[in-house]
Formats: C-alpha cells, structure tokens, sequence
C-alpha cells in the first residue's frame, strides 16, 4: 500500500511552479500520484519504496526548498513558512527604503509637480543606478533564480515576466545613463521603474503569505489542540506528570477537572461531563461514565478521571482529524485542473502578446519612440503575472474544508466539497442513520389488577426482563423507572418465539401468573386479549414492536418497543426537502416498519427488504437515470453503497469514521450536519466561481489596457499584487461562514450518546 508523504514547500511563486515540482516528485522511482498546492505551499506524494530524503532532493534538484512535515515529531524549528515570510518582509522594507527616493524623482516629469523640491543630486543617473542595482540584483535575485529553474523545467513562470519587464527597464536605463546624451537623459530614465516593480510585488507577496497562513488556520488550530504533558500512574498509585510522547498504550492516566485528556483513552473509574466541541462543533457537553471513551484533546470540565490509554501518536481521533482536514486541502477539485491547464499556456501567450506590443507600439503606435514602446511592454509582462488565478482554487478549498472541520464536517477529498451541492438524490440507511439503531422502550400501558398499583405491575415487568438478555428485554428493562426490588419469582420460563412467564409471590394474597410476550403465547395458555387488540395493532402499523402483558387469565397491558429517530432527523430531512432534494430510503428492515420511520420523517421512497450486498445495485440504478446520489450511511456495512454513490456520507463519532468508503464524515450522528455540509460546499463552490471570474478579468481587461499604454509599469505592479491579495482575502470570508442550522447553540438536557455509530 504507498503511503502518504506531505512537504512543505519554499520558493514557489505561481501555479507554474507548482507544476515544475509536480514533475519533479512524479520523476521519482515509486512514486504514484502527487499533488501540489500553490495555496498552502504543500506537496502530498504517494510514494512506494521512497525515502523523505529522495523526495526533498527531487525538489532541490528543481530549484526549490522543502522539508517533510510531521506534526507527531516536536521541533523546535521556525515554521518554514513563517521563516519565509520575514524574510519577504525584510527584503520588502530593504526595497522600499532604497526605491523610495527614485519614486520621489518621477513628480518630476509631471508638468503639475513640478513646484514640488526636486534635489538635483537625487536626479543624477549615477546615483539612481546605485539606488536600483541592488534592488535589480541582491534583493529581487528570487526572481532571476525562479525564471532559471522554471526555463530549466521547459516553462514559464511568474518569475520570467518580473525579471523581463524589470530587466528590460533596468538596462535600458543603464544604456542611457552610459551612452546617451544629457538631454536624452534628462527626459527621465526608467530606473524608478524597475525598482518601484520588485518593491510593489515583494509587497504583495508578503500580504498574500500573510493572508495563507491564515487560510490554513485550521490545521494550526488543530495542531494546538495537542496536550503536551500527562498525569501519568505510577506502580505505587501515584500520579507523575510526564511528556505525552512518553506515554504507552495501556498506562492509567489521571484527569483533573479543567484539563484536556491527553490522548485517546477509555474511562476505568469516575464520572464527568466532557466538551467536545473541538471534535464534534457540539456545545453541550458530554455525560461520561466508566467504560466510555474519551478523545484527546477534548477538556475534562469538572470530575475526577482514571483512564487507561487506548490510541497514541498517529492512531488518534485528533490525529485522523489533522490527516483528512489536510487531505482535502492538497487534493486537486476538478475545477482546478481546468485552471492548471489554462495556467500552463497562459505565461508564454504573454510573452508573445507583450512582444507584439512592443513591435506595434515602436513601429506604428509611436513609429521610434523605444521608451513608449518599452513601457507599454513591461506594463502587459506584470499585470499579465497569474498569481491570482493559482490562488483562486485552493485558498478557497483550504477555508471552506477548514471552516468545515470545526462544525464536525470532515471531507476526505476537494472533489467531495465541489460535489456535493449539486447532489439531487440522497439515500439514507434506516438503521443507525435516521434511526438510533438500538431498541427503545416508546410505549408501557397498564390497567392493574385488584389489589396492584401501576408502579408494582410495572417494577413486574421489569423483575421478568431482567431475566433476559435479549436487545428488546434489555431496552424495556432500561425504559422502565419502577423498582424490580422486592419481586419475589418462581417457575420463570422462557417460550420460543412467543415470550416469557413467571409466578410472583407476596404482592396479593394467592400467587400471581404473569406473561408477557405476542399473542400467540397469550391464546396458547388461554389468557383473553381481546380488549387489547386494537391498541396493539396501531402500535405495530407505527412500526412498533408491541408485547401484551398478560396476569392469570386477562391481558391488562402492553408495551412497546422501537428502535427511535434520531434526534433532529425529522427537521433535518423537512431542510433538505425544501431544497428540492429527492429522499430515499434504503433498508434491510421490513416494509412495514420502514414505512413507518419513512412517514415520520416524511420520505416518500422506500425500498425496503435490501441486503447489504444489493444495496449498490439500487444506487447505481439512481446514478444511471441520471441522479447525483449522496449514500447516507454508518460506513461500515453501507460500504458498498457509499462508495457507489457519487457522494458517500458516514454518520459516526470521530473516532470510528469510516473514510475508507466514505467521502464525508459527519463526526456527530446529527443529520442536521447534513444541510450544514451542502451549506459549506454550497458557499466554497460560489467563492471558487468569484475567484476565478476576478482573475480571469482582471488580466482579460488589464491586459489590453497596458498593452495600450493608459498604464504606467508601476500601477500594473501595483494591481498585480492587488489582485492576488483582494483572491485569498475574498477566500477568507468562507472562514466566518456560520451554519444554517442552530444545533450548536441549542440547550438539550438528554444524555449525549458516546458510543460509536453503529447500523
């Protein structure tokens, strides 16, 4: 199986660097697939039989940086980003101290500055050329070291249109200053230019770094989730506080109130309400009692806590969290593909239009005239620079998935984001989806004998249950709040297939012969049931499982059970219809039963009596008249289905999610999320498509209005730079997006189950 490298990158500087790498890592012996994503400057290789090592020098040997990213080795390096960051920041401020004296000189050469205090050293060609060489050479050098290595590769870059369009300014200037005449020269040279140039783009440059490290804010924020240290047992009972990189699994960690549980761990004594929220996006905390699990990274809010130690490192819910949520950033969406093809024959069909520019503009526009020729030139080579549309893709998956991650949303693929709002089907498993997937006790009633109180038939009923293991007795024995204690019973016996029986002494003065289970047992031991029929077949047509209860010869009650909807599941599907969504219901139950939940919920299809197995079968029929189908599903033995679908949706708890088959994981059983994740892939798709279309026009119209020499070279700059920050602030907004349900700003007093998703 080829595992999964991730590289941070140093040096790119547009799309068209991301698709020199892209070569450079597919080269590698054993390499399988690779993505790069400009956005967040991350390579993602799946490799076999490959070190790091190789995989860094592949980058190396391509002319750029990269380090292997491993969130579960602590280092204490600077973040290569960051480190990158400043350094663009540091050569911005050098640029800009040395341009800022050759920007003043250009109010020179206009007729309504010319009040303005010129000093006439400042306007010495020599001293401009000592001012803008650096500039040109030490401090804009990336741009020539970016052009050699994309040229090397057989492309063109964002670099080759910066180091051209400065270069060209820069020695024409330098040609001037050594052998034109001093009126020539007095006219103005373009030094001004090509330093303004690099100052302005640097300038971009580091606001777009800044603006990305904010766009993969989640994973930061993920990654600081991570407890350091760790209560952990000693042999003498004693608690010792330790790195959690120590730990091992099946050492006893002690919880304090008010701390966050260092890994994933199951509870051996104690009780405490837990916050999930970082997991889940669920506000209410979460009832936990011995047995149960506790994920890292949540916060113990108020009891004491014994746990043993269950998952470390890489194995942990937090951990898969970090994985998927960087999955989907650095995969590719299909929209980006089409972009990256127009990406790659975007530069050199610049260079041919700035060329033509310049032949129009010196041999008709301005027939001789090089200096127009030339500024119109260099305006077409810097506006036409497509940061703006590498960026327009991938900042806005990096916001909108991250967005996603902390309403408990997870997408395995940028694919699933794009797709899923265009979903017109969606297919829902029954049990453990819209259902909880465990029996519960919905219905006791009861006329009790002479001599009996209600709450002593039904502390009866539970007496004979607990006899049982069966799901149905246990759900009834659960449900039922009256006392077993004091049931004194005799001759319990089990009957096949029809139910139980007991003698109770004490409660009346002869015994008592209680039954409970179908009919069938009530007319076998001739116990009259007519007076109850009735009830019993209304419960059974909601899709109840209903049992009579039966004392010497009479029925006096009944009760029934079922497996319950999920909680919200009729105001999340009632959501979704409004959106014109088709329901379907896709069930191995019964069709009665089915039914029953379908009219609850309000879904008009169902196909019920569906083994796993043929469940695909049915999908496929949907894809194949033309449905776009989401399978909503446990992940588990829906698994066929969810990978049939054109959407696969898995309903769990975050530590058992299921991704293998599923393309979303909705880490709380809440089908609200549901509408909250066609929402986010609703809002990311709308800011892909205004991304795309601004940078698209913007070199649509700015290139023809350089071209026609109504902007000056350091304007074009100027809006270059604009332009990329303007996409990545535009993708921004995707990170303030709330969600259109309300489920987490609810107040609900039910326990909060925290088993995981089951069908």
């Amino acid at each position: 199986m080829a595992k999964q490298y991730q590289l941070q990158l140093v040096g790119m500087s547009c799309a068209g660097c991301a698709r020199a790498i892209e070569r450079a890592l597919t080269a590698v012996p054993g390499v399988d697939n690779v993505h790069v994503n400009f956005a967040n400057e991350v390579a993602a290789v799946d490799a076999n039989n490959v070190t790091p090592e190789q995989l860094v020098a592949a980058v190396q040997a391509a002319g750029y940086n990269a380090t292997i990213i491993d969130h579960h080795q602590p280092s204490d390096e600077v973040d290569p980003r960051l480190r990158a960051q400043r350094n663009q920041f540091y050569k911005f401020l050098a640029a800009a101290i040395l341009s800022t004296p050759l920007l003043y000189t250009m109010f020179a050469h206009f007729s309504w500055t010319q009040g303005i205090y010129m000093p006439h050293w400042l306007m010495n060609p020599w001293v401009q050329l000592v001012l803008a060489t650096p500039v040109q050479f030490v401090i804009g050098w990336q741009f020539y070291r970016g052009s050699v290595t994309a040229l090397r590769q057989g492309a063109a870059n964002m670099d080759v249109l910066v180091a051209l369009g400065t270069s060209a300014a820069y020695f024409y200037s330098l040609y001037l200053t050594l052998f034109a005449s001093p009126e020539i020269i007095q006219q103005g040279l373009y030094f001004e230019t090509s330093a303004v140039l690099i100052t302005l783009i640097l300038l971009g440059k580091w606001f777009e770094a800044r603006a990305k490290g904010r766009s993969s804010a989640a994973i930061q924020q993920l990654l600081q989730l991570q407890p350091k240290t760790a209560l952990r047992e000693r042999p003498d009972a004693e608690p010792e506080l330790v790195d959690v990189a120590q730990l091992q699994l099946g050492d006893i960690i002690h919880i304090k109130p008010g701390q966050q549980i260092p890994t994933d761990c199951v509870i051996l004594s104690g009780e405490s309400a837990v916050d999930e929220a970082m997991l889940t996006g669920e506000s209410i905390p979460v009832d936990k009692h011995p047995g149960d699990l506790l994920i890292g990274a949540t916060l113990n809010q108020h009891g004491f806590l014994r746990a043993q130690v269950q998952k470390l490192g890489r194995d942990t819910a937090l951990a898969q969290i970090i994985h998927i949520v960087e999955q989907a950033q650095n995969s590719k969406a299909p929209i980006q593909r089409l972009v990256d093809k127009v990406a790659a024959i975007f530069v050199p069909a610049v260079l041919v239009i700035a060329a033509i520019t310049f032949v129009i503009w010196f041999w008709w526009i301005d027939a001789g005239n090089y200096r127009n020729a030339l500024e119109a030139t260099v305006a077409v080579l810097v506006i036409a620079c497509p940061c703006a549309l590498g960026l327009a893709t991938p900042t806005s998956i990096m916001a909108g998935s991250g967005r996603a991650a902390q309403w408990g949303i997870l997408f395995k693929q940028s694919e699933g984001l794009e797709l899923t709002h265009q979903v017109t089907t969606i297919v829902f498993d029954k049990t453990g989806t819209l259902t909880q997937g465990q029996p519960r006790l919905t219905d006791i009633t009861i006329t009790p004998p002479a001599g009996l109180t209600d709450s002593q038939v039904q502390g009866v009923i539970k007496a004979l249950e607990q006899q049982s293991e069966h799901p149905l007795a246990q759900a009834i024995v659960h449900g039922i709040s009256a006392s077993a204690d004091g049931i004194h019973m005799a001759q319990f016996k089990a009957h096949a297939g029809m139910g139980i029986s007991a003698v109770i002494e004490g409660l009346t003065a002869a015994p008592l012969r209680f039954y409970i289970g179908n009919l069938r047992l009530m007319q076998h031991h001739g116990v009259v049931a007519d007076a109850w029929l009735a009830a019993k077949e209304e419960l059974e047509q909601q899709g109840k499982t209903t049992m009579l209860i039966g004392c010497n010869d009479h029925v006096i009650g009944l009760v029934a059970v079922a497996d319950t909807l999920r909680p919200h599941a009729t105001t999340a599907l009632a959501q979704l219809r409004q959106r014109g969504l088709k329901l379907v219901m896709l069930t191995g139950d019964n069709p009665r039963t089915a039914h029953a939940i379908a009219q609850q919920v309000g879904i008009d299809t169902v196909i019920a009596e569906v083994l796993p197995e043929h469940k695909a079968d049915h999908i496929r029929q949907l894809r194949d008249q033309g449905e776009i189908v989401a399978m909503v599903g446990d992940g588990i033995n829906d698994a066929p289905a969810l990978a049939t679908a054109h959407i696969g949706i898995a309903l769990g708890s975050g530590t058992d999610i299921a991704l293998e088959t599923a393309d979303i994981a909705l880490l709380r059983p809440d089908l609200r999320r549901l509408v909250d994740a066609l929402h986010i892939s609703e809002n990311t798709v709308a800011n892909i498509r205004q991304n795309l279309f601004w940078a698209f026009a913007y070199n649509v119209l700015g290139i023809p209005i350089a071209a026609s020499g109504l902007l000056a070279p350091w304007l074009a700059g100027g809006a270059m730079a604009l332009s990329s920050v303007s996409v990545v602030l535009n993708a921004l907004r995707l990170q303030r997006l709330q969600p259109p349900t309300q489920q987490y700003h609810e107040h609900s007093t039910e326990r909060r189950n925290s088993s995981y998703g089951r069908s």
